[in-house]
């Protein structure tokens, strides 16, 4: 069975750090805990003398002043796992941990989890060909030598790059290394760190090259485990679930989010608060228990996106400076028909395609797969449909040969509305108001990736009072534009009723609109 030793990197809150050792120690497995040397001695002796009496806990021989982006952090760790590996001979897998994760299954699934395959579990993406860097520099945290922390630092961390280029100092990277990057949290079994730690003390060269790296914590680890050990026996992710804001920072979990977390593919967490002493508590407690009934559903992400994107309304989609003069043409009419349910809207635009002769296109801008003609590349992805949103519109009427074109778009695309409403063309709008049931609303949940197949209708149930008030305010947002030649349909009014609105957007008569409007199940789900 396995048993795990796991290396702890902290810096602060001793009387936290105290209690994360005694509760994973407390099941059978041990730690060994490198505390930042710059952090005060008196923490330290408090965390040394509380855990003195714990066989399962040891520390780091030597502690490290660590930096962030610094060769530190990875000293650090390489300190904690030459003390687990001398101290713990029956470890069979070393986890790594800061003093802010804490589990999120029981012990015993962890264990059960590492006992089902043989391999090591370490992100590791080719540091050139994968887009894992997504700001700032990339090729110079290799080929240079960084010597200044850019946090604080940052005049002379980036002076000392221009020099190094205007000199021509670029280094080579090591011949026999392909260049790996991800995440720190990495947990990999005892023959795969013995052979990292005797790589380290037998390759100078490398470490000499790592040690003035940047960030090489992304890379150190990533880059030796890819190299000394077979492809099949590596799985390329972290078993610590993380997220990142729009800014880059963590995310901080706190105690309204134990249902989230235990729901996640993974058996810890990153960030969880100081202050979260009931999520804590009962993490603790889990992690203790035989649970093993943990069903995973890895919306976390997704959830997270969809949450803090609340509020921040703006033009995600502006215009580029080479379309701002662009038009569809003032002879054009673009019809547009908005609504959530975009089975309704497509079944409306199959009575109108029954009705009338003018051309229809679904969610050409929301769903990858709409059916469009060849318009030379143009029209393959949505990404490139969206940006090129206006030349896509003309190439359109151009195909179909005609002055009055209809597309679908989700109520959520007010940006694209807006886009359109502001061209020479004439625009129409049909919003479709559809009654919400809690059913669809836990079926859009799973179709959006709030949910996935193993969450609980309980879960689920508590967002769906922020999904139903979201549906409502996108409808509420498209009222305030004050859109010229809006029109709107229910399904709670009479198809009479709706046919005057019909009659309006398509500028037909109204026995042809009464014929669409009394389409069969039109808004059946």
């Amino acid at each position: 069975m396995a048993k795990i030793a796991f290396i702890l990197l902290c810096h602060k809150n001793p009387e936290g750090i105290i209690q994360q050792a005694r509760q994973l120690t407390a099941v059978g497995d041990c730690i060994a805990i490198h505390f930042d040397a710059r952090a005060p001695r008196d923490a330290f002796r408090r965390i040394r003398e509380a855990l003195a009496d714990n066989p399962n806990v040891a520390f780091a021989r030597r502690r490290v002043k660590c930096g962030w982006g610094e060769w530190s952090l990875v000293q650090a760790t390489i300190n904690a796992l030459e003390a687990a590996v001398d101290a713990f001979p029956r470890a069979t897998h070393f986890y790594m941990l800061s003093g802010d994760c804490m589990a999120i299954k029981s012990a015993a699934y962890a264990h059960k989890v590492l006992d089902e395959r043989d391999v090591d579990y370490i992100e590791s993406f080719d540091f050139f060909e994968s887009d894992w860097i997504k700001t700032g520099i990339k090729e110079e945290r290799l080929i240079y030598r960084h010597v200044f922390n850019e946090r604080n630092q940052k005049w002379l961390f980036y002076r000392s790059i221009a020099a190094q280029k205007a000199l021509g100092l670029k280094r080579e990277i090591p011949a026999d290394l392909q260049m790996m990057i991800g995440s720190q949290w990495f947990c990999l079994r005892r023959r795969t760190i013995e052979a990292v730690l005797d790589f380290a003390r037998s390759r100078r060269d490398v470490m000499r090259f790592f040690r003035t790296s940047w960030i090489p914590d992304e890379t150190f680890f990533q880059t030796l485990v890819r190299h000394l050990v077979p492809e099949p026996e590596i799985v390329s992710r972290s078993l610590t679930f993380l997220m990142f804001t729009d800014y880059g920072m963590p995310v901080t979990f706190y105690n309204d989010h134990y249902d989230l977390l235990i729901g996640q593919n993974s058996l810890f967490a990153r960030k969880i608060s100081p202050e979260a002493a009931d999520l804590r508590h009962r993490l603790g407690q889990l992690y203790a228990s035989e649970r093993s009934d943990f069903d995973t559903s890895n919306e976390g992400r997704r959830l997270f996106q969809f949450l803090a994107g609340r509020g921040r309304i703006g033009r995600r989609y502006a215009p580029r400076f080479w379309e701002r003069e662009t038009s569809l043409g003032r002879d054009k009419e673009l019809l547009i028909v908005a609504c959530k349910k975009w089975h309704v809207a497509k079944r409306l635009l199959g009575s109108i395609k029954h009705h009338t002769n003018i051309p229809a296109i679904e969610y050409l801008f929301n769903e990858e797969d709409t059916w469009l003609p060849d318009l030379g590349g143009i029209q393959a992805t949505l990404g490139k449909r969206t940006r090129h949103r206006r030349a896509l519109m003309r190439m359109l009427f151009e195909y179909f040969d005609t002055e009055r074109l209809i597309i679908c778009l989700d109520t959520a695309s007010i940006d694209l509305m807006q886009d359109f409403y502001s061209d020479r063309s004439t625009t129409r709008l049909l919003e479709i108001d559809c009654s919400l049931s809690d059913e669809y609303l836990f079926g859009h949940a799973r179709r959006v990736g709030l949910a996935g197949p193993g969450t609980s209708r309980e879960a689920v149930a508590r967002l769906l009072p922020t999904i139903r008030y979201d549906v409502g305010y996108e409808s509420e947002r498209i009222r305030d534009q004050n859109f010229p030649n809006h029109s709107r349909i229910a399904e709670s009014a009479s198809p009479e009723a709706n046919a005057h609105g019909i009659a309006d957007f398509l500028s037909v008569s109204p026995d042809v609109a009464l014929g669409i409007a009394q389409t069969q199940h039109l808004f059946v789900d």
